[in-house]
């Protein structure tokens, strides 16, 4: 029976073909721009974009809903953007090494050598200005080198594009037209499981097609598709050439961009849609788009500590009585926590009097913020809840380790050496000076442990909030242990987290 490996997909449409190319004399200055995703002209002034537009009558749909989606279909266009790459030389055609193929045409292909190659990809966008501006994913133009825009009237444009976030997968370009066809933006955070919704776009490259169906879930996030996801879930078929189109309500507002499905695929096979399919808020992508108009880029909010999701194991470790929230299991040093005296071991419960349940939720309302809004943190430490107020500095996008750590599962101790953490491991470990603990050695690969993602290189450093300095350290505190869950505070390459161990069974 073949095996199934779930994957998550960008539903773009793409072909590649095999070009010569003569002294890179298609690799134009404006193909390094595109790559560079370089902003093209000064930023510009903010734009109006229709918002809030009177609701479709809803009536009586006994003839269906076209009501709906005729004036919504002509503001969604497919978009076709080439560029070229360098394969590697195994990515070629395996017909170009076969014996017979040589015996007849010889070396003229040139053995072993790698040909450029175009690669051209279909996806889709929706206009939100009547001059020209159009959102859609940044995996659908990124490192583009030519970008066209077919609108259902059969007119054709050339694209530029204003910018891009790949932080969110989204990118924002421009045609040159005038009084285009648009669709008014919704509120995706009224969305409620069970809402009426539709998708819009160009699958397949076959023209546009629209799709039905119900809002599955919300928040949807933690799949490592983007460094920030707050997705919309959708039963709606979401097919390739379908990324960049537009969620509809049943109102025919925007609520969301197409952007992936959730599939089976084993042996390297597509997969193709099974009713999971994920589409940005278009809280999330207006934002995005404002700031892309206004400034040229995207600034987030930082506040500088590594999260975890708070599981059921580490609920009873910190004594919560409650669910939800999450764990901080680092602070960076000479950031907004820091200086605002956020600890490891605290629980972030609330931000601004909202409620907080994931990482991936904290982590997208904290990047919504601009740099220098004050915000107001309740937490819990010690037992009890604790108000603390702070102003978030600017998230630098190019230093990795700013972003928020994913949520990491527990482990089990059984099955795995450690020993002391000498200067040296330590430098090898790419640890900061000073850090004390000890470092886990080897891991019998067939023990919970190793199947629940403790690994050779990690440091121990506190057993139930003990520190641990030495290999006696860590037996005298395991030895306390008598059973019971013990809660660890593991160090990977300088950055903390929080680890619960569960007796084995």
């Amino acid at each position: 029976m073949e095996s199934k490996v779930l994957k998550i997909r960008h539903w773009v449409a793409t072909v590649v073909v095999l070009v010569a190319l003569a002294g890179g004399a298609l690799l134009s200055q404006g193909y390094k721009n595109w790559t560079g995703h370089t902003v093209f002209g000064a930023p510009g002034a903010p734009i109006a974009i229709t918002q809030n537009a009177l609701p479709v009558s809803l009536g009586n749909f006994a003839n269906g809903f076209s009501a709906v989606l005729k004036p919504a279909l002509p503001a969604v266009v497919n978009i076709s953007s080439s560029k070229v790459v360098k394969p590697g030389r195994n990515q070629q055609s395996p017909i170009f090494n076969d014996p017979m193929f040589r015996q007849f045409f010889g070396d003229q292909f040139g053995q072993g050598q790698v040909h450029p190659m175009r690669e051209q990809s279909l996806g889709s966008g929706v206009i939100v200005t009547s001059d020209g501006t159009i959102l859609t994913n940044n995996h659908v133009v990124e490192g583009a080198t030519d970008i066209k825009v077919f609108l259902s009237d059969k007119r054709e444009f050339q694209a530029k594009v204003i910018g891009t976030d790949p932080k969110t997968d989204i990118a924002v370009l421009k045609i040159d037209a005038t009084r285009l066809p648009t669709l008014p933006l919704g509120d995706s955070n009224q969305l409620q499981v069970g809402d009426l919704i539709f998708a819009i776009g160009d699958p397949f490259g076959v023209g546009e097609t629209a799709t039905m169906g119900i809002v599955s879930a919300t928040g949807r996030g933690g799949f490592g598709i983007e460094n920030y996801e707050n997705f919309i879930q959708t039963d709606a078929a979401i097919n390739p050439g379908n990324s960049g189109g537009a969620m509809i309500d049943i109102h025919g507002n925007l609520v969301g961009i197409n952007t992936a499905i959730l599939s089976h695929g084993g042996n390297g096979g597509e997969g193709g849609n099974e009713g999971v399919g994920f589409a940005i808020p278009v809280s999330m992508a207006k934002p995005v788009m404002d700031q892309i108009l206004t400034h040229g880029k995207v600034v987030r909010g930082y506040l500088g500590i590594h999260i975890q999701e708070v599981t059921p194991e580490l609920a009873r470790a910190f004594g919560l009585k409650q669910g939800g929230g999450v764990l901080v299991g680092d602070v960076a040093p000479n950031t907004p926590a820091a200086n605002a005296g956020l600890k490891k071991g605290d629980v972030i419960l609330q931000l601004n009097g909202e409620t907080v349940d994931a990482p991936n939720q904290l982590q997208v309302q904290i990047a919504q913020f601009a740099p220098g809004t004050n915000v107001k943190l309740q937490i819990w430490r010690n037992g009890g809840t604790q108000d603390v107020s702070l102003k978030l500095a600017e998230l630098d996008e190019h230093d990795d380790k700013q972003v928020s750590a994913e949520a990491t599962g527990a482990t089990l101790l059984e099955g795995i050496q450690v020993q002391d953490l000498t200067s040296d491991i330590a430098q090898q470990l790419s640890l900061p000076a000073g850090t004390r603990g000890v470092v886990v050695s080897s891991v019998d690969p067939s023990s919970p442990a190793a199947a629940s993602g403790l690994s050779q290189g990690d440091v121990i450093q506190e057993v139930n909030h003990k520190s641990i300095s030495s290999t006696s350290d860590y037996q005298q505190a395991m030895a306390g242990a008598n059973k019971q869950p013990v809660l660890l505070l593991v160090n990977n390459r300088g950055v903390t987290r929080y680890v619960v161990v569960e007796p084995q069974q």
